[in-house]
């Protein structure tokens, strides 16, 4: 094959990844294909630290409820919010059944709850509005919270899309903190961390960037072809892309 025809084959495998589609909040797709350093904490543990068997729970922004079912924590004490409808109708279709109560959300500033509700509220990489967590949260409640910060994979971004501009910027540890105490939280535990993480093949990457549109807006491999390219080169030279993810975590205690 000659370079044009080697192109002309990437391109169809890189748009064959970007058709594939996603469900829930579960990237098993690319298992072996990507690498993850790991964390300092353990979320889960984190929020075992916490959470009583008796404790009325909310999941904001549950995706498909993989990490939520891994507590087995009582299903008719327990709810869950999640925004993105096809998330939702998979909630209807593997929570609901099991007696844990599903509500979608529009507004991130408007959780359909009723005031002093939860024991516990977490929110594993979702949007959180810290007035509403402050008023479904009973006096002494918890609220655990990982969130995916402003850095998270820029590098990867600026490579991929010309002209990138970060969302987010300051969504990270010290902002956050900040709003919670503002509204009467003490702050329990926290960490920031920004472990690596490796792509072994480009369409893992496109795979993944086309999931994320906030991270990679209006990326596709037609438009990103050319960068694309240089990605692979840097796979030919090291045998992996890299970048930096943007992780922080938050235990409060509403006062």
């Amino acid at each position: 094959m000659n370079r044009e025809q080697d192109l002309a084959a990437l391109k169809e495998n890189w748009k064959n990844e970007e058709q594939n589609t996603f469900k829930g909040w579960d990237f098993s797709y690319l298992d072996k294909r990507w690498q993850h350093e790991q964390l300092p904490w353990d979320y889960k543990l984190i929020v075992a630290n916490y959470l009583k068997p008796a404790d009325k729970l909310l999941d904001m922004g549950t995706g498909g409820g993989e990490f939520l079912l891994t507590l087995n924590h009582s299903h008719v004490l327990t709810s869950v919010t999640e925004s993105y409808l096809p998330n939702v109708e998979l909630c209807k279709q593997t929570l609901a059944p099991l007696g844990i109560e599903v509500r979608q959300v529009f507004d991130d500033s408007e959780i359909p709850f009723k005031a002093h509700e939860f024991d516990v509220v977490i929110n594993r990489h979702a949007a959180f509005d810290v007035n509403e967590v402050s008023r479904i949260l009973r006096p002494g409640g918890y609220f655990i919270t990982q969130q995916v910060g402003g850095k998270n994979n820029n590098d990867l971004s600026y490579k991929l899309i010309d002209g990138f501009v970060p969302q987010f910027p300051e969504h990270d540890l010290i902002n956050n903190m900040q709003m919670l105490q503002d509204v009467g939280f003490d702050i329990l535990f926290s960490d920031e961390a920004f472990p690596t993480i490796k792509f072994l093949d480009v369409g893992a990457l496109v795979y993944f960037a086309k999931t994320i549109p906030w991270e990679f807006p209006n990326f596709s491999v037609e438009s990103c072809f050319e960068n694309l390219c240089q990605a692979e080169k840097e796979l030919q030279r090291n045998g992996f892309i890299m970048g930096t993810e943007h992780r922080f975590v938050i235990a409060g205690k509403k006062r």
